[in-house]
């Protein structure tokens, strides 16, 4: 059986786990949600993404 979440809930699951019990002010997490959405139009998304889809890879199993 195989189970699929989006990226974007997991995060959002983080997120809210570090405002919750970390004690991660809502406005540093907002920044830095503003800077992903920066960063994904500059020249290192590329990176960023071939990265992340390496590490979902890896956690699913699915790496060669």
């Amino acid at each position: 059986m195989t189970v699929s979440l989006p990226l974007v809930f997991v995060l959002g699951v983080i997120a809210w786990a570090a405002i919750k019990f970390l004690g991660i002010r809502l406005w540093v997490a907002v920044v830095i949600a503003l800077f992903g959405f920066w960063l994904s139009h500059t020249i290192l998304a590329p990176a960023v993404e071939s990265g992340t889809r390496s590490g979902v890879d890896v956690v699913n199993g699915t790496h060669e």
